[in-house]
């Protein structure tokens, strides 16, 4: 019979992920001899060498890569088996793993738990904040149960549910305030600053702008809408910005805000899960509460446009 354990199995998809036996352990909340000695213990078990191992990394071997898939399947399927059983309890319970990309954690993050708290106390919350592919590739793992994306993700194996839309303001140096928003056709032509490549803004920025890339004079990308921001204070050129974004980023800037004329700029935010996940009702609950954070948000910039 074979002797392998559910974690040993654990243990070694870390460390096939992170390709490190120090941060394999630091993610696992183990000694770094005590993973080594585990995933020794695999291989005896398993009757082949799993990694080639080398000073400063480790590397799967063959039989590794070929066991790394089935193994992630088996950890998605007892992970689902726990999802089944807090499925079919009244109350929602326990640990839930929430995927947010970075433009639009900071801004919904606090009100959406302040508000799943306050419903499900015994929910145990932890957020994921990366860019959408990331974000996909780790919900169809099942080491997250939803994600709060742009839509479409276009993925067959997910389900989608738009919960709203948002609209993108222009943002110009403070010198610009009351000059008219120039029209898409204008924007090509001026110094666009965006986020890196792989946030999915950057591409919906482009769209906008009928461009299918940055011209090559503008290489000028940030990594987060606080530096855009900065960078057009400091007269360095002009962004986009989500709308939920706005009172946070600008309160410390030197920048104006102008809205496109119609049809303006928008995308559409929603969640996405697995089809296959037991949790489905309980995450559909979980986007109405998502909506009514996202609510709450938008009238409180309302309030403090009204006040300015």
């Amino acid at each position: 019979m074979l002797n392998v354990t559910l974690r040993q199995l654990r243990y070694f998809d870390a460390l096939a992920r992170h390709g490190h036996f120090g941060r394999a352990a630091e993610a696992c909340s183990i000694s770094q001899p005590a993973l080594s000695m585990q995933i020794k213990e695999l291989e005896e078990a398993l009757g082949g060498l799993l990694l080639e191992r080398s000073a400063r990394q480790v590397a799967l071997t063959r039989f590794g890569e070929e066991l790394s898939q089935r193994v992630r399947d088996i950890l998605r399927s007892v992970d689902e088996l726990g999802d089944f059983a807090r499925a079919s309890q009244d109350r929602f319970a326990g640990r839930l793993r929430i995927g947010m990309i970075p433009t639009i954690a900071p801004y919904l993050l606090p009100t959406i738990t302040k508000n799943l708290t306050r419903l499900h106390p015994e929910l145990d919350i932890r957020v994921r904040e990366t860019m959408t592919p990331r974000l996909i590739q780790e919900l169809v793992e099942g080491r997250l149960d939803t994600a709060i994306v742009a839509l479409p993700v276009s993925e067959p194996s997910l389900t989608e549910v738009a919960l709203f839309e948002e609209k993108f303001l222009l943002v110009r140096p403070g010198s610009d305030e009351g000059t008219p928003a120039p029209s898409r056709e204008m924007m090509r032509e001026m110094r666009l600053l965006l986020l890196e490549e792989g946030h999915c803004f950057r591409d919906q920025a482009l769209s906008f702008c009928n461009m299918q890339s940055a011209p090559p004079r503008e290489m000028l990308d940030a990594n987060s809408l606080s530096t855009l921001v900065q960078m057009v204070s400091a007269g360095i050129g002009v962004t986009l910005i989500p709308e939920m974004a706005v009172p946070v980023e600008t309160r410390s800037a030197s920048v104006s805000l102008a809205r496109f004329r119609d049809p303006q700029p928008s995308r559409t935010i929603g969640m996405v899960w697995r089809k296959t996940s037991p949790l489905a009702r309980q995450l559909l609950q979980i986007s109405e509460v998502v909506c009514l954070s996202a609510g709450k948000v938008r009238a409180r910039q309302t309030v403090r446009s009204q006040r300015a």
